[in-house]
């Protein structure tokens, strides 16, 4: 490999440690994780949601109505 691509990966590897020493010590900004979702975006990096994963557990604690409830709107256009 060429120099300047081994500076290219070493300066992602140095990137990611330090995303992961700002959200492990919990000092991570909300862009800090804004940029870090998109460095695993731009990377085509997945994960699939689970009951046994961080992931499913995250699912699971956001306030949003699952699509199986049923959900009746009156004629004012509110829920009941």
């Amino acid at each position: 490999m060429s120099d300047k691509t081994d500076k290219l990966y070493n300066l992602q590897d140095l990137l990611i440690s330090e995303f992961i020493q700002r959200i492990e010590s919990g000092e991570a900004s909300p862009s800090d994780l804004n940029a870090a979702r998109q460095l695993l975006k731009d990377n085509n990096i997945h994960a699939q949601v689970t009951n046994e994963n961080p992931l499913g557990n995250l699912v699971d604690m956001l306030p949003f109505q699952d699509d199986s409830e049923n959900i009746v709107i009156a004629s004012n256009g509110q829920k009941l």
